[in-house]
């Protein structure tokens, strides 16, 4: 039986990551990739990197083709362009990106470490009406809260 952390640990085998400062200093040298983030809405609309998509990971297979409710026209009409998968770690862009390979892009990574190291790097972060996050209140929001009942139990 396979697990979360090993389903991410085999699409790495597969799947190229990029650190956040990779990614700034792409955009920074006028690099245009898409930044797809597959986070769920509730997520992307605390904060998120300016100028990236939308497409929580339950539909991400509908949006990259034509002729869904989903469809993202931008996904489907990309499959060569170059596309930075993004979420709160690392980890579900992995899977994403993996996927995305599997259906045919040729050109998609992972942001290594997510937001939150795009946070910790200190980069440029927004909320849903664009209004620009500092530091302290970017590592709030993206702090985890987990329930107790969340936690594993202890034998």
């Amino acid at each position: 039986m396979s697990r979360y952390d090993d389903l991410v640990a085999e699409a790495l085998t597969r799947v190229k990551e990029i650190m956040p400062w990779d990614l700034s200093r792409s955009l920074a040298a006028g690099g245009k990739p898409i930044l797809l983030d597959v986070r769920e809405p509730a997520e992307f609309a605390l904060l998120h990197i300016p100028g990236s998509v939308n497409v929580p990971r339950g539909i991400l297979e509908q949006s990259c083709e034509w002729d869904y409710d989903e469809t993202e026209p931008l996904l489907a009409a990309g499959r060569e362009q170059e596309i930075v998968l993004i979420c709160r770690s690392g980890k579900r862009s992995v899977l994403a990106a993996d996927m995305m390979q599997r259906m045919g892009f040729t050109n998609v990574v992972s942001l290594k470490t997510g937001v939150r190291g795009w946070a910790d790097f200190e980069q440029s972060m927004v909320d849903t009406n664009g209004k620009s996050l500092d530091a302290d209140a970017a590592d709030e929001l993206l702090a985890p809260r987990l329930r107790p009942e969340q936690r594993k139990p202890v034998p």
